[in-house]
């Protein structure tokens, strides 16, 4: 346990320290890009820059934000499509006082240009997750809870070192479900606020390296350091629903993204390939909201396994596994976070080179996506004509 984070941060209405420096002089090209993240319906996405941030819609695909601080971002965190955003500072900046802006927490009120908050931590701050009425806040070993309207601190949570600040949360209106790394080597907690029950799950048997969670916190996907096999649990009583093998080798797995009814489980690694699997999640867990169509889906778990499948018991585990039943290839090492799209059996996919895709998956035939759209948004003399007018 870090001593950094035993003593509680302190929650402030305003700004102790004035809001970054917002510039009107053009994005200096190129930006590094320290973080993509879509917001919590996929409507949006962000990308945190060594200058400021952009939000893009998603469909259509169209410019909504550009903001440059001079000063560059660490993280920042939507609440759908609400002008009030979560900042983190870097400690990349050139900004000799930038040192400590990553253990600030800024609440910006984008409309009204001002900071409106502060949460100020004595170490990183490695994530952020939002809901309308909670922030949630991680750092390396704890996790902390705040309301929404007034910065009260509602809860806090241990966890085992937590670089990648993994955690996260429940969408739907009433009490939340929160899932993050337990307390030992491959677990899984899994806090619910409904019942105000803590379950603990050993998905895996090396580190815990990604979690997606669906809307309703009914189902939780979790991948290990080995990246080869994703696991899908039923946060209610822990048992596992179903698991799928990305492949054979060691990958680093950078997301796990569900459709909106749990069908379709999408994921990106270092290997390049994003691929898109078949869930079986049956209705107890889902609830009965899935449609029709998704229901009569061709494309079904069975032709998903492997051929061998009949050996299982005889010939090791992975001949037996569940493998997609759609794939696009990327370059081995591209760095990408995936959702799902609004327009049917299609995924988007954000890529730390400035990439924007979008690509369409045969329900029947699967098999190699279809790209419908690129765009590449730090272009931004394209999408953002005014930023490059003299002023």
């Amino acid at each position: 346990m870090s001593s950094s984070d035993d003593t509680l941060p302190h929650p402030q209405a305003e700004c102790s320290s004035p809001p970054p420096n917002q510039s009107q002089s053009q994005i200096q090209l190129p930006l590094l890009i320290h973080q993509l993240s879509f917001n919590q319906d996929n409507t949006c996405f962000s990308a945190v820059t060594d200058r400021g941030f952009f939000v893009f819609n998603t469909e259509p695909y169209r410019p909504l934000i550009c903001r440059d601080f001079e000063s560059g971002l660490s993280l920042l965190s939507m609440l759908f499509r609400f002008e009030v955003f979560v900042l983190v500072g870097s400690s990349y900046s050139p900004s000799p006082s930038a040192a400590a802006t990553n253990t600030k927490a800024l609440l910006w009120d984008d409309h009204a240009s001002r900071c409106i908050g502060e949460l100020s931590f004595r170490s990183p701050i490695r994530s952020i997750r939002l809901r309308r009425d909670t922030i949630v806040v991680i750092l390396l070993h704890k996790i902390y809870l705040y309301n929404f309207s007034d910065l009260k601190l509602l809860h806090q949570l241990e966890t085992t070192s937590n670089p990648k600040g993994l955690c996260e949360v429940s969408q739907i209106s009433g009490p939340m479900l929160l899932v993050c790394p337990g307390l030992q080597k491959g677990s899984v907690r899994v806090e619910n606020y409904g019942s105000k029950k803590c379950k603990f799950i050993n998905a895996h048997s090396s580190n815990i390296t990604c979690l997606a969670l669906t809307h309703d916190g009914r189902v939780l996907a979790t991948a290990s350091s080995k990246g080869t096999l994703i696991r899908c649990f039923n946060t209610l009583d822990g048992t596992l629903i179903q698991e799928v093998r990305r492949g054979a080798d060691r990958a680093e797995i950078y997301c796990l993204a569900f459709s909106p009814t749990a069908q379709w489980l999408a994921v990106s690694s270092d290997k390049g390939t994003i691929h898109v699997f078949s869930l079986k999640a049956d209705s107890v867990v889902l609830g009965d909201d899935r449609s029709t169509s998704a229901l009569e889906s061709p494309l079904s778990n069975q032709s998903a396994l492997s051929s061998l499948s009949i050996l299982k018991g005889v010939l090791p585990k992975y001949f037996s596994s569940e493998w997609s039943v759609a794939q696009f290839r990327l370059p081995e090492g591209s760095r990408c976070i995936v959702a799902f799209g609004q327009q049917k059996n299609t995924i988007m996919i954000i890529g730390m080179d400035g990439s924007f895709r979008r690509c369409q998956f045969d329900l029947v035939n699967g098999g190699q996506m279809t790209q419908m759209e690129e765009h590449n948004f730090l272009k931004q003399e394209e999408h953002f004509p005014s930023w490059n007018e003299d002023s």
